[in-house]
């Protein structure tokens, strides 16, 4: 009880919402679940009431029976105090007379990579409109829900906040939703435990990204197969996806115990989240609320019980696959997809590394997930980004450290992937993609001041800050000083371009000048073959001489000796490979680029058990870090078959001017259709013995700039190309252009006249 701020016996309530939650001496323990009740009458139906629900952690909401909210609230928090709060229109919900609110409330009790655990269970309710009010008060039902408790066995591994949920049906409240008062289990007022604004939630924030999207109920079939104590039942699902499961049972004795896994809850060498339901008497039916993920739901049964259904909820977030991709070449074809459905299972609260061991925002990842979503995924996904990017902002120590993954309680700095969050492939790549000027107003002190911690040594180079995890990537020959160096510099190639941005030419000049400093320390590492600091004795590093070509420190004259040094050395990661293939194709070496990604990426592709890619090259000893299989950073390739094979890239912030530039190395045909926010574009092309064929749909308002190799010959819609002219229809071309080619740069949009 020390834990509990009970209400004064001798308080008055007053007409404002308060932090509530059973007067429970286990009010706050792990995995608490807590029912609420609340009567509200309506004299007229409104038009609108606007509810503010916050939940310490997770909640479902039902009104007069009906499920309005499927897992709302978010995991904690926006800053290392404060709290989201979800906002709800209820009046489509609401009747007039007597409505029945009523709430589930799931209180994790405990801190994982993604969560950090306020130690109090608690509901925040605010519902005004005209003609309907309602705060959560004492006046409010409540009791912990008896049914709840955890499962046996061992729990998941301490990266997850959530815990092992078990379900005995013999002690549930049927029908609590609903019920009148006076049949109401046991339920008591609820304590009031703090005020709006104060602690231990103290601020609440808006949730900033959408409720997620619930793909109803299906069915699915399933085998049953005996065995000596228990049988076991296996249902495989269309893809790894993330789940609820649902089992429809009969039972004629009850007490008995099923087992709920998928093939993901002991994964990526640990134990995660799985489920457990204790049989009541007769037919029943039973959805587990936490979800899990998988290619597949297994059952553990008595020979007693009858499984008679097997159902399962999709939900995600709430995005939609419009970008598009397909090419003669099958092995890539069968890659996006994967690529695609791994970067779509790793989206929810938070960016996450993978779905089944840690559900944690690293930013290495997001930095790569971000790049993904912007050629697959629809602009809603931008809403998950600025979330991420404000979080890893606010969540920054008292000096100017910044860390990852946020939010969470693993508090470590990598400083490779720090620099690589904040720089040209992080921040600024989110702003040419949605031109949000405001965000980047927004954070930039903290990457001026993260920055302000970085040195440079006595010949330029990058000095080595080792921070909590001098990490660098998974894999071994690591040339850290030049990896960190590269990072380091397009961290500050991407503050100066925001310092540009922004107006402060002082910080600019300064990014810059301390760019020159580190490009001539690492041009001093240069051997004449390949760059190698002198502290570093493995074997070159393909890493290292990636990232001097993408930075710029490389100059063409050095591409051939990298380019044959790309040839030979191995060692990055899926997640590095990306970078990789990048700059590969920067230096036009385009077909060893696809046919190096091939090889390397030809096991999880081919791999039929799976529908997603793996954190290593493999499974079981080919893994890194536990090895997960469904990891999406390895769909990094995705970003550069978008911007360099087909070359599509915004030139201006938005898109509102972008690149083509196609490079088709050894595909025959593709089609590209890029989601951006002011429309989609397409690029098709053609690439025979006949010659390039290529065709562009340029939305409404939109310019592309086409970029060719230099040959006469181009033609647009059958027209001679000898320049062109902007008129205010598009009822000529209507945006879309056929081009024949042999060469040259043009500019076209959707009222281009030839």
């Amino acid at each position: 009880m020390a834990n509990i701020w009970i209400q004064p016996a001798f308080s008055i309530t007053r007409d404002v919402p308060y932090w509530i939650s059973v007067n429970s001496k286990d009010a706050n323990k792990p995995n608490t679940w807590i029912a609420f009740r609340r009567n509200i009458n309506i004299k007229r139906k409104p038009m609108h009431a606007m509810a503010t629900i916050a939940a310490d952690t997770k909640y479902w909401l039902w009104i007069n029976g009906r499920m309005v909210v499927f897992e709302g609230g978010l995991k904690r928090g926006p800053t290392p105090k404060d709290t989201y709060a979800d906002k709800v229109d209820l009046a489509p919900y609401l009747r007039r007379g007597n409505n029945q609110i009523a709430v589930l409330l799931w209180h994790f009790g405990k801190d994982g990579f993604s969560h950090v655990n306020s130690g109090r269970s608690g509901l925040f309710f605010s519902m005004e409109g005209i003609h309907v009010k309602l705060y959560s008060d004492s006046n409010w039902l409540c009791r912990i829900h008896p049914a709840y408790s955890t499962a046996d066995g061992a729990p998941p591994n301490y990266r997850l906040p959530e815990s092992n949920i078990l379900f005995d049906a013999r002690k549930d409240m049927p029908g609590w939703q609903t019920a009148p008062k006076a049949k109401l289990y046991g339920f008591e007022n609820a304590a009031q435990i703090g005020m709006g604004g104060g602690a231990p939630w103290n601020a609440l924030q808006n949730r900033p990204i959408p409720q997620w999207k619930d793909y109803g109920i299906k069915h699915t079939e399933f085998k049953r197969i005996a065995g000596a104590a228990l049988d076991t039942i296996i249902a495989s699902l269309p893809y790894n996806m993330q789940i609820t499961p649902v089992i429809t049972i009969k039972d004629d004795e009850g007490g008995h115990l099923i087992n709920i896994v998928t093939d993901h809850s002991k994964a990526g060498g640990t134990d995660n989240v799985r489920a457990a339901y204790i049989t009541t008497k007769g037919l029943q039916e039973y959805e587990s609320y936490g979800w899990m993920n998988g290619e597949k739901i297994i059952l553990t049964v008595p020979h007693e019980v009858i499984v008679t259904g097997l159902k399962y909820r999709e939900t995600g977030y709430d995005t939609e696959p419009t970008g598009s991709f397909i090419c003669s070449d099958d092995f890539y074809n069968r890659y996006w997809k994967k690529a695609r459905r791994t970067l779509y299972l790793n989206m929810r609260d938070n960016f996450f590394d993978c779905p089944d061991r840690e559900r944690a925002q690293w930013w290495g990842d997001v930095v790569l997930l971000m790049g993904e979503c912007f050629y697959t995924y629809s602009p809603s996904t931008h809403a998950l980004m600025r979330k991420a990017i404000r979080e890893l902002t606010s969540w920054r120590r008292a000096n100017r450290v910044l860390f990852s993954p946020v939010p969470g309680n693993f508090n470590q700095e990598l400083p490779d992937q720090m620099l690589t969050s904040i720089g040209y492939y992080g921040f600024w790549n989110y702003y040419m993609n949605t031109g949000d000027r405001k965000l980047i107003e927004e954070v930039y002190p903290a990457v001026k001041d993260y920055l302000a911690l970085w040195r440079t040594d006595e010949t330029g180079l990058t000095e080595l800050r080792k921070g909590d995890w001098l990490w660098g990537d998974w894999g071994e020959n690591k040339d850290i000083r030049l990896i960190i160096a590269g990072w380091h510099y397009l961290a500050l190639d991407g503050a100066a371009r925001m310092a540009a941005l922004l107006g402060k030419k002082e910080d600019e000049a300064a990014y810059r000048n301390m760019m020159q400093r580190v490009k001539e320390g690492y041009n001093k590492c240069w051997n004449g073959t390949a760059y190698r600091h002198a502290s570093y004795n493995g074997a070159t590093d393909d890493r290292a001489q990636a990232l001097a070509v993408l930075s710029g420190i490389a100059d063409s004259s050095k591409y051939n000796a990298i380019t044959s040094a790309l040839h030979t050395q191995q060692f990055a990661s899926p997640y590095m490979e990306k970078y990789v293939m990048e700059a590969l194709f920067k230096m036009g070496e385009g077909k060893y680029a696809l046919a190096r990604a091939k090889s390397r990426f030809n096991d999880m592709v081919a791999d039929t058990d799976h529908t997603t890619l793996f954190e290593g090259w493999g499974i079981g000893e080919k893994g890194y870090g536990g090895g997960t299989t469904n990891h999406a950073w390895s769909g990094g390739a995705q970003i550069v078959i978008a911007s360099y094979l087909f070359g599509v890239k915004p030139l201006e912030a938005g898109y509102n001017t972008f690149l083509v530039e196609p490079n088709p190395a050894t595909f025959i045909s593709g089609t590209l259709t890029v989601p951006t926010i002011n429309g989609k574009i397409t690029v098709s092309f053609n690439n025979t013995d006949k010659g390039f064929r290529m065709k562009v749909v340029v939305p409404q308002n939109l310019t592309a700039i086409v970029r060719l190799p230099e040959k006469p010959g181009i033609t647009v819609n059958d027209k001679q190309a000898a320049g062109y002219m902007a008129v205010n229809n598009d009822w000529q071309s209507k945006g879309k252009y056929t081009i024949k080619l042999k060469g040259g740069t043009y500019i076209i949009n959707s009222t281009t006249v030839f």
